[in-house]
């Protein structure tokens, strides 16, 4: 209770030091406190962090001359010119609304003084304060349904609807919320010196974690935490060479399990629902036929008694995808930002899979879920490579600063682009782009 007070203390003077005005420090803070909650709540912070823009600007403020945050500026005029050769206009304006963290945020940071870096860590730190406060919040929910209704599926992952059982409602999704989580575990083992809350913490957002039962999040984060144990932490320095072995034969012991090998074999082969990623629907019948991976990437034509674990629908888009950029030739073009709908359910009707009915969706109106994949057919081989520089430079100034906290971001948002549109969704923009110029600000030059 002592550390909460304190903590909530250095809040209160923190967001009302009148310097805070000019560095942005206040705005961020509400952006990322907002992120779960209503996206009204969200667009007022955003809209709030922009007037403090306009007024460093108006004071003609320092310039951060940085090159990371062209990119995501870039990425986004890319997303307006697509709106000309868009073959739905209407979807790409709407979507275009939804991205403008991609240019606002950078420009933000491009205005603003360079105490906002040196306070980064308090930025972080606020943001896994309010994952602690998340997690409390939702496993009391959890509790009071369990009471109420006996059944154990209110503490695991996310209902089929808003109203349905599930840890967290489905509209906050339960992959997005584990990475929110996640930047809050680590920050919390990685500190140097842990209190007793520090310890709690970490403990409390693992397990809440475990329980949101995204499978790529866990492997992930468990990976990440190996790495920090055996690279990063303070222990890990006096003993580099063991660390190093003893993670080189943990690694080789996975991959050479036999199990591992034969479970991975019949994921691609055999006709299984269990799958390596979340099911694509739920509350799936009885007696349906579990498309493989071999099917899904080979079959001409399927049936509505087709279902699809994760897995194996990733693999089918990645199949149509290559279909439409060759078919379409939009290769360099891409069909226009959040324009691609039309085309994925073109081709749910040609492989004639479920459509679902009003109260059960189908299939059709799914999308890529691979921001690399969703990226490359709307905004084409320009905006992917675009997507890639991002990531990369994300990646490399990582390992420049030797931040962990940095690093483990890099590290999820490669791996939650393979399985998630995440940019696509206005919580997933606002909390990516945030993080990456708040990392990125460090490195930079300063002009007048």
């Amino acid at each position: 209770m002592k550390s909460i007070y304190h903590f909530i203390k250095n809040i209160f003077l923190d967001v009302t030091s009148s310097n805070n005005i000019k560095n942005l420090f206040s705005p961020i803070i509400f952006i990322l406190i907002s992120i779960p909650f209503n996206k009204n709540i969200n667009n007022v912070a955003i809209m709030y962090f922009f007037t403090i823009v306009l007024y460093n600007e108006i004071k003609k403020s320092k310039i951060n001359l940085n090159v990371s945050f062209l990119f995501p500026i870039i990425l986004y005029c890319i997303m307006i010119l697509s709106y000309l050769w868009s073959i739905n206009r209407e979807t790409t304006l709407e979507a275009l609304i939804k991205e403008l963290p991609l240019l606002i945020l950078p420009v933000g940071f491009l205005t603003t003084n360079m105490l906002l870096y040196k306070r980064k860590l308090i930025i972080v730190q606020y943001h896994s304060y309010s994952m602690v406060l998340l997690a409390i919040f939702f496993l009391i929910r959890a509790l009071f349904r369990y009471f109420l209704t006996n059944d154990v599926r209110v503490f695991f992952y996310h209902g089929e609807n808003d109203l349905d059982y599930g840890l967290v409602p489905k509209l906050l999704n339960a992959i997005h919320v584990s990475v929110f989580v996640a930047i809050g575990f680590f920050y919390f083992i990685s500190k140097e010196i842990k209190s007793k809350f520090d310890y709690c913490a970490s403990a409390l957002l693992l397990g809440f974690i475990l329980l949101l039962s995204s499978k790529n999040i866990i492997l992930v984060v468990i990976l990440l935490s190996l790495i920090h144990f055996f690279y990063f932490s303070k222990s890990s320095h006096k003993l580099r060479l063991r660390n190093l072995i003893v993670f080189s034969l943990l690694v080789l012991l996975v991959f050479s399990y036999s199990t591992i090998k034969n479970r991975l074999a019949y994921e691609f082969q055999a006709h299984t629902k269990k799958s390596l990623s979340a099911n694509v629907l739920e509350g799936i019948p009885k007696n349906v036929h579990f498309v493989s991976v071999k099917e899904a990437w080979q079959n001409k034509i399927f049936t509505p008694n087709d279902y699809f674990p994760g897995t194996a629908f990733r693999v089918y888009q990645f199949r149509i995808f290559t279909e439409l950029i060759s078919e379409n030739k939009v290769f360099f073009t891409g069909f226009g930002l959040n324009a691609s709908y039309p085309k994925i359910e073109e081709k749910a009707t040609q492989y004639n899979l479920y459509k679902g009915s009003d109260v059960d969706p189908g299939y059709q109106n799914k999308n890529f879920h691979n921001q690399y994949i969703q990226v490359f057919a709307e905004l084409g081989v320009f905006g992917f490579i675009i997507l890639i520089i991002i990531l990369l430079i994300n990646l490399k100034n990582a390992f420049k600063t030797k931040d962990f906290v940095h690093f483990a971001f890099a590290i999820l948002m490669i791996s939650l682009f393979l399985t998630e549109s995440f940019l696509w969704r206005q919580r997933g923009v606002v909390f990516f782009t945030l993080f990456y110029c708040l990392f990125n600000s460090n490195v930079s030059k300063k002009i007048e």
